[in-house]
């Protein structure tokens, strides 16, 4: 699956960016007014193809939640099954993520890959996928205008193993990581979602994302590392140095994205890092969250480069390793808001302004059809 998808993957189209630069500059405003939305619609006609391009909706928020063997290096406050918890919370609509996703109209799936605890409230099978078949997100029995957030039960084991010791995975456990995350983009898109959404849960996973950041654009871990949920000072120094230890012991080689994946990653890692290319293969544009996709962001262009291309970077996390990986990439971000939470948010956010750049191609008038003179 993972070779067949990369190879599905191709560069933006040219001509639909020509025609969608050609009609910006027909439209009744000045040429460049609306600054980065215009070379945003541009690069959202390159990714479907067409001019203009679709809305990018419905929108579906995929939440892949893994623990990490590295927390028992005391790199955050919070105990391990928070992430468990913070499912519940999910499943329940009392997170931010919900707020944010029921403002949006955007739906939630919660897929645990990689939980360490086991989950108390068993995936339903029967629960409604991201939309219905017309195409519209799927609304609560009760009434009330909420979607139902379901939960995929994908496992592949429990939590990650200790990067400072060991490999935190295997190359296999990577590989089915990452293909999860493909499967879970071709199941959204199928279901009708226009555009995806990454979303992460883990305590501890910030520090796997420095240290896959570190190991894939070459910075220094201090210039990777954050504070995460708002670590002390004592934590923060033993945080960078756990990062620098694993990068030291495992010298992962950047040419090799898989092999920096098991070495250091997360499985929320990999999987986000598969949602990323199936998104890409299915020319959907994928909306970054935070510090976690940007990583797993890393990994995905890594592996499939013009995979860059359906990547939409939503917001700058407060997280400094965010920035680096962006950059990396060659992508600015929308927002910048100072957030640090994860689950999803700050793409959550950024949505209204994809949409509007599209929206401007759609319903805009030109000049000659709306009977304006141009200069």
């Amino acid at each position: 699956m993972l070779e067949t998808t990369i190879a599905a993957i191709g560069p933006l189209d040219g001509s639909a960016m020509t025609a969608a630069r050609d009609l910006q500059a027909r439209l009744t405003k000045p040429a460049g007014s609306l600054g980065a939305l215009e070379e945003l619609s541009v690069r959202l006609a390159g990714v479907a193809g067409v001019c203009p391009p679709p809305l990018p909706e419905p929108a579906a928020v995929a939440i892949f939640a893994g623990d990490h063997g590295v927390h028992a290096q005391r790199v955050t406050p919070w105990p391990q099954e928070v992430t468990a918890q913070m499912i519940g919370n999910f499943l329940a609509g009392g997170a931010v993520v919900n707020a944010f996703a029921r403002q949006a109209g955007a739906t939630v799936t919660v897929v645990d890959v990689g939980v360490a605890t086991p989950l108390p409230f068993p995936p339903d099978p029967t629960a409604s996928p991201a939309v219905d078949p017309t195409g519209h997100p799927t609304a609560s029995p009760t009434g009330v205008d909420r979607m139902l957030p379901r939960l995929v039960d994908a496992n592949v084991r429990r939590g990650t193993r200790d990067m400072t010791v060991t490999a935190a995975l295997t190359l296999d456990e990577a590989r089915t990581a990452v293909e999860t995350g493909i499967r879970i983009a071709g199941e959204l898109i199928d279901a009708g979602a226009g555009v995806l959404i990454t979303g992460d849960m883990g305590i501890a996973n910030t520090t796997p994302s420095a240290a896959l950041i570190a190991a894939l654009t070459g910075v220094d871990p201090a210039e990777a590392t954050g504070r995460g949920t708002g670590v002390d000072d004592e934590t923060y120094r033993r945080k960078v140095g756990v990062v620098r230890t694993a990068l030291d012991r495992h010298r992962p080689d950047p040419a090799d994205p898989l092999g920096v994946l098991a070495a250091v990653g997360g499985l929320e890692h990999a999987a986000l890092a598969g949602l990323i290319l199936g998104a890409a293969a299915r020319r959907v544009p994928v909306l970054l969250d935070g510090v976690i996709a940007a990583s797993a962001a890393l990994v995905a262009a890594a592996l499939a480069p013009d995979a860059v291309g359906a990547m939409i970077a939503g917001h700058r996390s407060a997280e400094p390793g965010a920035t680096v990986a962006l950059r990396h990439l060659g992508l600015d971000p929308l927002v910048d808001l100072g957030l640090r939470l994860g689950e999803g948010t700050g793409a959550l956010l950024a949505l209204p302004v994809v949409t509007g750049a599209v929206r401007v191609l759609h319903e805009v008038a030109t000049f000659d059809a709306a009977g304006v003179s141009e200069k």
